[in-house]
């Protein structure tokens, strides 16, 4: 039995007021130190900037920077990739997320869903074409799944692809496509005579175009576009040859969203800390407004609530790790930890005041990018009804 005093214990640090990095490894924590120091230095001092222009001038050059520092495709194994932990993934997630979404976006979005359905999908040839290039950030890949209308239901999309030959023909339209306007590569999704299947899609492709989607408010940082596929013919080795109907892009999807239940504590985190270090500096009625109890209610309950969700995260990570880590568990983590992050950023926007809508803090704009991760891959509702069919055994989704 362990007889410590705990009140001869050191106090916890009130960053980390439940010592959730006693949970972590040497590695782990060396990892997400070596994420945090790079994003620090390349992106940090101009990502305000950036979301406020609409977009990031240097991208090629931003995507060297992190294929160097490993994290595109850091979970897979192989062709280039680093070859990391699920949990190692997910911090890196957390710390570039706590710089902001959309940069998150720019290393899930290739990593999780183009590389990662090459990887799982694509034949030896197109591992071998794409996979070194787009760890290494030389090339950039997008996900076609989303269409003008058809989101949450992928089995009712219109892009359709067709045999000529040797050859396949693709026509139709995909839309909010992170990544597509500077992408050299697109997995796009299309029925087919044999079901629903995907293609390796290289941008400088006849009938090929990706428009770019302006006056966004959220998401600024990051590129969104719109796929045009207008007669795009590609040889019959361009079809990803393993995934056969929603299972390939919905386990691509459930890879992005794994990175999101991490992502989505970054800006919680960043929005908390931010909110926090106001509190004290701040002072109104002769005091720093974080001795008052309203202000203290708020930084204790977006406290609690981050610690909930970063054990989640962590549990859903070592459950990954093991291998016994289901997709509606993955829903379970999207739905609560963006949720709560959106929520804690919101809160915190309260206690900056009007500085809460400047961008000289990042509390608005983690606020207006977590609107966006709110709905994409998958919707509150759409993970709603994924936990309550594992409840009743019921489907509820049409």
């Amino acid at each position: 039995m362990n007889h410590l005093d705990p009140m001869t214990l050191p106090s916890p640090d009130p960053a980390d007021p439940a010592s959730l990095d006693s949970l972590l490894s040497d590695d782990e924590k060396e990892i997400r130190g070596a994420v945090r120091q790079t994003l620090d230095a390349i992106a940090e001092p101009h990502i305000a900037e950036w979301f406020e222009q609409g977009g990031i001038p240097n991208i090629r050059e931003l995507t060297r920077d992190l294929g160097s520092l490993g994290v595109l495709g850091m979970h897979l194994e192989g062709y280039g990739c680093a070859g990391m932990t699920a949990t190692q993934y997910g911090l890196a997630c957390l710390e570039i997320e706590a710089t902001d979404s959309g940069l998150r976006s720019l290393v899930s979005v290739p990593g999780s869903l183009a590389m990662f359905a090459i990887w799982r999908w694509g034949s030896e040839e197109q591992k071998q074409e794409w996979l070194p290039r787009m760890a290494a950030g030389e090339a950039i890949g997008c996900f076609g799944l989303t269409e003008p209308d058809v989101g949450s239901d992928p089995a009712a999309m219109t892009t359709r692809a067709r045999r000529d030959g040797e050859d396949w023909v693709l026509d139709g339209r995909k839309m909010w496509i992170s990544n597509a306007p500077y992408a050299d590569v697109a997995i796009v999704w299309a029925g087919t005579d044999e079901g629903i299947r995907g293609f390796v899609v290289p941008t400088d492709a006849p009938g090929f175009s990706a428009p770019e989607i302006h006056h966004k408010l959220s998401l600024r940082a990051s590129a969104t576009g719109e796929l045009v596929l207008d007669g795009v013919r590609l040889p019959g080795s361009a079809m990803l040859p393993e995934a056969r109907g929603v299972k390939g892009p919905l386990s691509c999807l459930n890879e992005a969203r794994f990175g999101i239940v991490w992502g989505s504590l970054g800006a919680a985190r960043s929005s908390l800390e931010t909110a926090r270090a106001y509190a004290k500096d701040r002072v109104q009625f002769g005091r720093p407004i974080g001795g008052f109890q309203l202000t203290q209610q708020k930084l204790a309950d977006m406290s609690l609530e981050y610690i909930k969700g970063y054990l989640l995260a962590l549990h859903l990570g070592r459950r990954k790790d093991a291998g016994t880590l289901r997709p509606e568990q993955v829903s379970i983590g999207k739905l609560n930890n963006v949720r709560e992050a959106l929520e804690i950023c919101r809160t915190a926007r309260t206690i900056l005041g009007a500085n809460g809508i400047s961008l000289e803090y990042p509390v608005i704009r983690h606020m207006n990018n977590l609107e966006s991760v709110l709905t994409y891959e998958g919707t509150v509702e759409m993970h709603t009804l994924v936990l309550g069919q594992l409840l009743t055994g019921e489907a509820a989704f049409r």
